[in-house]
């Protein structure tokens, strides 16, 4: 699959890696793909981020990250779904970070008997390159660029989509600036 990625779309999965590395994380999330989406520059993916306001949330959206990561990757709709079932994740949040320090939730292994460098792809950023394959091949692209990514991240349930959400980047809005019009979701 990798052959048929452009050179930003390896750019892409490439910078994951190193998100997670600079992060301490023992594997490569989706959520590192959105980092890596969000320091492209020059791409077709960097040009829909910014048509759709890209440079006023930037920040916004690394820090809603942070706090999903922090979480356990909860996100913001399963946090209050469960605060409807009276369950308030952010007191267990602060119980688990009083007893094993901040952080203690973001499943981040660094430096607690990590045998190598390498971190594999969890199944979520598996599921976020498949996806993107899904895409490119519905659009009957022959490659997969970051634009494909970044519609695969918008049309998977998680917190990448939500956190993208919130700021109006949807897969609809994605494919308008793109493509100048809607389209039925890949996938």
């Amino acid at each position: 699959m990798f052959e048929r990625f452009t050179k930003d779309a390896r750019a892409v999965v490439t910078g994951a890696v190193e998100q997670a590395e600079r992060g301490g994380a023992s594997a490569v999330d989706a959520e590192h793909m959105l980092l890596a989406l969000l320091h492209r520059e020059g791409s077709r993916a960097s040009f829909a981020l910014a048509a759709l306001g890209g440079g006023q949330w930037l920040e916004s959206v690394r820090q809603a990250l942070g706090e999903a990561r922090r979480r356990g990757g909860v996100s913001q709709s399963e946090a209050e779904a469960l605060a409807g079932l009276g369950i308030d994740v952010a007191e267990i949040v602060a119980r688990v970070e009083e007893v094993h320090g901040v952080g203690a939730m973001s499943g981040d292994r660094e430096g607690k008997g990590s045998r190598s460098r390498h971190r594999p792809f969890s199944r979520g950023a598996k599921d976020v390159l498949v996806r993107a394959l899904r895409v490119a091949t519905a659009r009957r692209d022959r490659h997969i660029g970051d634009e494909h990514i970044l519609l695969a991240l918008t049309s998977r349930p998680g917190v990448p989509a939500e956190v993208l959400a919130d700021h109006g980047v949807t897969y609809e809005a994605v494919t308008r600036v793109l493509y100048g019009g809607g389209e039925a979701k890949a996938g």
